[in-house]
């Protein structure tokens, strides 16, 4: 009941308008244009003329400090639904990009079975045969080894050797930088040479050397499939020679690839089971066929693998988009 608590009650309404919202600002600046009514047209002072262009100016003068005070308000929510909105966004971006090096490093370990299992069981094969040549030399059932067959050897030992250290240093190289984005990795992957489907001639020619019997039956048009089709194939006529080299050392391995644009890509790689029950020499890790399954699986393939007519056979149907 005060015309100099004019100021203070504007700052009151501005403060609850704020900090309450409409609800309750609404109702208690009409309670208190109520209440100032009477006072303002019984006790106004004449000195300043009727009252009521001045109860004009209080409903005003108190209307435009609530929508101020409200504005005020709908600006700081807003703001702050756009700063959590920014941190919701900035921890999906982080969770995403943690995911995809996830990935990323799933695939390169993929890669890095995949070849260092290859290599690595070719070592293996060359260095049995160069010790078991040895052994039967020592023991007087065979003759000794030529300079030309132990150079031979040796040459093929060392030649891989070298390989899987570089393809190992690679991965390696590309796991070692936690603080790379994703997209960075990628990049240095995609700039290292994939295998391509025009490689597997080569492929069988390795096995051959080694001294696997393979039977090969290539389709001479596969060049055409995407990159990464191509190198899903490569890696399964890879895994397919490695584990017949590591599961039945001696056994002719059959191998067969054709397909048709629009059709679909068929990889075959079978091989006779060994009689009776025989441990291979070379460990495994057991995720080769894993691997090799999701990778199908990721063309929109189908990957099986059984043993039928004493044969162990692994086939891979994978689809030739147009």
């Amino acid at each position: 009941m005060s015309n100099t608590a004019t100021g203070a009650v504007f700052l009151l309404l501005f403060s609850l308008a704020l900090h309450r919202g409409w609800k309750y600002a609404v109702p208690i600046s009409f309670g208190m244009v109520l209440l100032g009514l009477p006072y303002m047209a019984t006790y106004f002072p004449p000195v300043f003329g009727p009252p009521a262009p001045w109860i004009i100016v209080i409903l005003l003068g108190t209307a435009l400090v609530v929508t101020a005070g409200l504005g005020v308000r709908a600006r700081r929510q807003l703001v702050l639904a756009l700063r959590l909105r920014a941190d919701a966004e900035r921890r999906e971006h982080a969770r995403q990009l943690e995911e995809s090096r996830h990935a990323e490093r799933q695939r390169i370990a993929r890669e890095m079975h995949d070849v260092l299992a290859h290599r690595i069981s070719l070592l293996s094969v060359h260095a049995g045969a160069l010790e078991y040549r040895t052994a039967m030399a020592e023991s007087g059932t065979a003759p000794p080894p030529t300079a030309a067959e132990v150079h031979s050897a040796v040459s093929v030992v060392r030649s891989n050797a070298n390989q899987a250290l570089e393809e190992l240093r690679e991965v390696l190289h590309l796991l070692r930088h936690e603080d790379a984005t994703a997209d960075v990795e990628r990049e240095e992957i995609r700039a290292a040479p994939q295998p391509t489907t025009d490689r597997l001639p080569a492929l069988v020619d390795e096995a051959r050397r080694s001294g696997q019997q393979v039977h090969a039956d290539l389709a001479d048009h596969l060049t055409a499939l995407r990159p990464q089709l191509q190198r899903t194939v490569y890696r399964m006529v890879q895994e397919g020679l490695t584990n017949a080299r590591k599961h039945a050392p001696g056994a002719a391995v059959d191998v067969l690839v054709r397909g048709e644009p629009g059709g679909e890509v068929v990889v075959e790689v079978g091989n006779p089971v060994p009689v009776g029950v025989t441990t291979s020499e070379i460990p495994g890790a057991g995720s080769g066929l894993t691997g090799l399954a999701e990778r199908v699986a990721l063309h929109g393939g189908e990957l099986t693998r059984e043993i039928t007519d004493g044969r162990f056979r692994l086939r891979a149907s994978l689809p030739w988009p147009q």
